[in-house]
């Protein structure tokens, strides 16, 4: 019987996840606005540590100017390596961890900047932000590269892509909503994104309601997790009554009232002594 070659297809060893702060997203954004007009896409740089349980946590982002063509990628290698080390000198715990651009998923260009930042570190993760809207929203996603082999000729790179997390507080949130549309009227004011809040998480009390009310008729499988969940979130809400809540809300909100009020006499002053300044110079 020949011999016969073998096609090996080498997968992660283990599963790997990321997670992204909105940090991130937004200063990958604000560099895709502010790029030349000759460049259709930027791309950059991922910073951030390796978790215990390792999932990759990046925290940090810088562009990388390039020039690109149908079957080559130049990057400002030594522009990289000066924007590391300053960053490293601000946060020395803050490491490279893969790379980002924009766009639509992977491109024909990506397989030589993965290969570049595989050099840099080990299992670089490849961020992807859809600043064309291509479903009519801004779709993030994150890969990593798996090698192809062919008994031990290694043939080419595979990306594939992994979960990724996007966690982000109430207020990043409502931004990241705006962040994601193709078209936006006008910012919400604070009173319009916590009614935005407030009604997301009616919704999610509702939800949970209709799951207990199922698994009690039967309707659902019990899960010892999602319970437990359940009970330990209901069981961090504080027992406050109503008219003590209403104070509560009521004191921060003239607390709120009053730094704006400051913040904007502040303002006020600084445009006059600046007036002042530029007549006192012109005389």
């Amino acid at each position: 019987m020949a011999d016969q070659t073998v096609l090996q297809f080498f997968p992660l060893s283990t599963s790997l996840s990321a997670k992204v702060h909105p940090l991130v997203i937004f200063n990958i954004c604000d560099c895709f606005v502010r790029r030349p007009d000759s460049a259709e896409r930027v791309i950059g740089t991922l910073l951030g540590s390796v978790l215990p349980d390792g999932t990759v946590d990046i925290r940090n982002s810088y562009v990388v100017p390039h020039n690109e063509s149908s079957d080559q990628v130049a990057l400002d290698i030594d522009y990289h390596h000066n924007m590391l080390s300053s960053h490293q000198k601000v946060n020395p715990k803050e490491v490279i961890v893969g790379w980002f651009s924009t766009g639509f998923g992977v491109t024909g260009g990506s397989a030589l900047i993965h290969d570049f930042y595989s050099r840099e570190v080990t299992n670089p993760v490849h961020l992807t932000v859809d600043t064309g809207f291509t479903n009519g929203e801004a779709s993030i996603k994150a890969f990593v590269s798996v090698n192809l082999s062919l008994g031990d000729q290694q043939l080419a790179a595979q990306f594939q892509e992994i979960p990724l997390d996007l966690r982000m507080v109430e207020a990043e949130r409502v931004g990241f909503d705006i962040l994601k549309t193709t078209a936006v009227d006008k910012l919400p004011t604070d009173m319009e994104g916590m009614e935005a809040t407030m009604e997301r998480l009616l919704a999610l009390i509702d939800d949970t309601y209709k799951y207990v009310d199922d698994v009690v008729e039967g309707r659902v499988a019990p899960d010892n997790n999602i319970g437990r969940f359940i009970s330990d979130t209901v069981s961090s809400i504080p027992k406050i009554s109503p008219p003590a809540f209403d104070k509560l809300v009521n004191d921060s909100l003239q607390d709120q009232l009053l730094l704006l009020y400051l913040s904007s006499i502040t303002r006020t002053q600084l445009s006059l002594a600046e007036k002042l300044n530029t007549a006192a110079q012109i005389l």
